[in-house]
């Protein structure tokens, strides 16, 4: 139990200083906004002033013996030089001047703090927003595998504005009312500290109250958020499926399952809320309350030191009592307004908080490859789960061993959930071996820099992957400071750019999300094309022409042809017509190499290969060999 208590602030503490350390770039800005607020909150206390000797002078009122308050024989000789000598009306005319140069001067310096913390607010959102992201581009794979789109973009997106929550209750909030309070409490202790200690007896029964409902309402917060990110994945994942759900009737039970979801987010919403208005009421029946007990107390001589206060000062002293009400209950909702700031930081720290695999030391040398590139005894697992464990982990990929020499075609062929995949990825460094090594040209490639290694490849996949851009962008994205002539040139190459011209805007068209404004093989077109314009002399090729239609098919065929001429391919094969004259082919099972050798020369062999051949088929289910396992490695922490 005391783990559980106590465990939860720390992190709620450390949240705080990291989102403050975001101010840090803006720190004299940040100390403008401070001076401003603070000149803007005197002017605020300075008009309360000036009330006493206009009140005086509208109500033709003497002063009262003695000068009355401290602060009301203050006031008359800082202004008698103003008021000595004029008539009444005049005074009065002077006196309102006065006031409304004060409020314009207290408005203006509100306005510029006003602003200056909404851009504080947006800078600190933007660079929270932008490191999450560039975060995101470099974490492991087997993030965005485990986890949703829509829950990543909640965070990107929700969760980074609601941090600022912290930026606008602690400059435009909690300072300015705090300077505001200090103001009317000097005000209020001159005109009558008896009256003033009364007042700030009863706050600190509000303040008590009001902290006793933050800790459920920081827990609420974190549960609507952590809901609102299910629902905007479940958004993002149905409606991206839509024809899935159409064609087999789903459309009821998403549109009842949406509906439940809906109802918890707003069953957690309503929870929160009720909290958090909660504190508004019990400020408003607090200030009520001390209004009337100040009214009768203050026409109490006996508490105003020996005699009653003057009507001037009495109204001014309830006039900034109550003024004082709205910055109070401003600070009352700071520990909310940071309680649901924090519960989002929090939410955007865990992934920045994600370890980032693909982070390198300086000083890395550049990729070259001239000769081969080499995998030698390669081990890999994505990670022990289920049954899994040190003495039996699940191994992706067991022992695997062979060459890719420049200017050569190496097929991979074997059942799905064999490795093959695995394979190109430890190739483009997407993971790095578990055992073993992988070498160009010698060199192990964990010693070369990432960005080197990819720029010597270039990757054209099954599913391919476009952007929310236009033809040209899409193509030039390998190069952007390419030509229109370079991309129309490598998308003649690649059978696109007639049905490029034939779009409303041409190479100017904007594709859609993920390339859905195209068919599949033009989507393959544009893909082979940028390739092309990369013009890699490695290529990694995941078939793509296993889903299309015949004549699509052949244009894509040709495209896939010039582009492995006179380059070094990797290719994942899907059909055998593909890979006749691969000169080595390799076959996997169970994450094992079982066969390798020319398409012949493993026709000839009569093994695992030609059964895939007479059948016709490269991705048929797996069948058990019997083989005994093989000893696992050790492993050090």
């Amino acid at each position: 139990m005391a783990r559980s208590s106590s465990a939860p602030h720390s992190p709620r503490r450390g949240s705080t200083r990291r989102l403050l350390g975001y101010l840090r770039p803006y720190r004299l800005r940040f100390s403008l906004g401070l001076l401003t607020t603070t000149l803007a909150s005197l002017l605020d206390g300075v008009t309360l002033v000036i009330l006493i000797p206009l009140l005086q002078q509208i109500f033709a009122s003497a002063p009262p013996p003695g000068g009355g308050t401290k602060l009301e024989a203050l006031v008359a000789n800082v202004l008698s030089p103003l008021l000595a000598g004029v008539s009444p009306t005049a005074a009065t005319v002077r006196l309102v001047l006065l006031l409304l140069v004060a409020l314009v001067l207290k408005n203006a310096l509100a306005y510029v703090s006003g602003q200056i913390s909404v851009q504080i607010q947006e800078s600190l959102v933007r660079d929270l927003r932008t490191q999450l992201f560039d975060h995101l581009l470099r974490l492991d794979l087997g993030f965005f595998e485990r986890t949703r789109s829509g829950q990543i973009s909640s965070r990107v997106m929700q969760d980074a504005d609601a941090s600022k929550g912290v930026v606008s209750a602690g400059l435009a909030s909690f300072f300015q009312n705090l300077v505001v309070i200090c103001t009317t409490l000097l005000v209020l202790t001159q005109i009558s500290w008896r009256l003033t200690l009364i007042a700030l007896a009863a706050a600190p029964v509000l303040l008590i109250t009001i902290r006793a409902l933050l800790k459920r309402l920081r827990r609420y917060s974190r549960a609507r958020a952590d809901e609102a990110g299910e629902m905007t994945a479940s958004v993002a994942e149905r409606l991206g499926a839509v024809k899935l759900v159409r064609a087999f009737g789903g459309e009821e039970r998403e549109s009842r399952r949406f509906r439940e979801q809906a109802s918890r987010y707003r069953q957690r919403t309503v929870r929160a809320q009720r909290l958090a208005t909660l504190t508004a009421p019990l400020s408003e029946l607090f200030g009520g309350l001390l209004l009337v007990l100040l009214i009768g107390v203050g026409a109490t001589p006996a508490f105003s030191g020996g005699g009653a206060l003057s009507p001037q000062a009495l109204m001014v002293f309830l006039v900034a009592a109550l003024k004082m009400m709205a910055p109070l209950k401003a600070l009352t909702q700071f520990p909310n307004q940071m309680a649901v700031a924090l519960g989002s930081a929090e939410r955007v720290f865990e992934v920045l908080d994600l370890p980032l695999p693909e982070a390198e030391p300086p000083g890395l040398a550049e990729a070259r490859f001239a000769r081969a590139v080499v995998f030698d005894g390669v081990w890999f697992e994505y990670g022990r789960s289920g049954r899994a464990s040190a003495a039996h982990p699940h191994w992706v990929l067991q022992d695997v061993s062979f060459a890719l020499p420049r200017g050569s075609i190496v097929a991979l062929v074997g059942p799905s959930g064999a490795g093959k995949s695995t394979i190109a990825e430890l190739l483009i460094r997407f993971r790095e071996p578990t055992r073993g090594r992988i070498l160009m040209d010698d060199v192990p490639l964990d010693t070369l820099s990432r960005s080197s290694v990819r720029s010597l490849m270039g990757v054209v996949g099954q599913d391919a992957v476009l952007l929310h851009d236009t033809v040209h962008a899409n193509i030039a994205y390998g190069r952007p400071g390419a030509s229109r002539e370079e991309v129309e040139e490598a998308a003649r190459a690649a059978n696109a750019h007639d049905f490029v011209a034939q779009l409303p805007m041409g190479y100017d068209t904007v594709v859609g999300e993920r390339g859905a404004r195209l068919s599949g093989g033009q989507r393959q077109r544009v893909a082979i094309a940028r390739a092309l314009l990369k013009d890699p002399p490695i290529l990694v090729l995941d078939e793509a022409t296993s889903a299309l239609d015949p004549e699509s098919e052949r244009l894509v065929r040709e495209a896939i042809d010039r582009l492995m001429q006179h380059r070094t391919v990797l290719v994942i094969a899907h059909r055998l017509s593909t890979i006749r004259h691969a000169d080595l082919i390799l076959v996997l099972e169970h994450g094992q190499m079982i066969e390798h050798g020319t398409h012949d020369s493993l026709l000839a062999q009569g093994g695992r290969y030609r059964d895939l051949y007479e059948g016709h088929r490269l991705e048929r289910p797996v069948r058990r060999t019997g083989r005994p396992p093989i000893p696992s490695p050790e492993f050090t922490s």
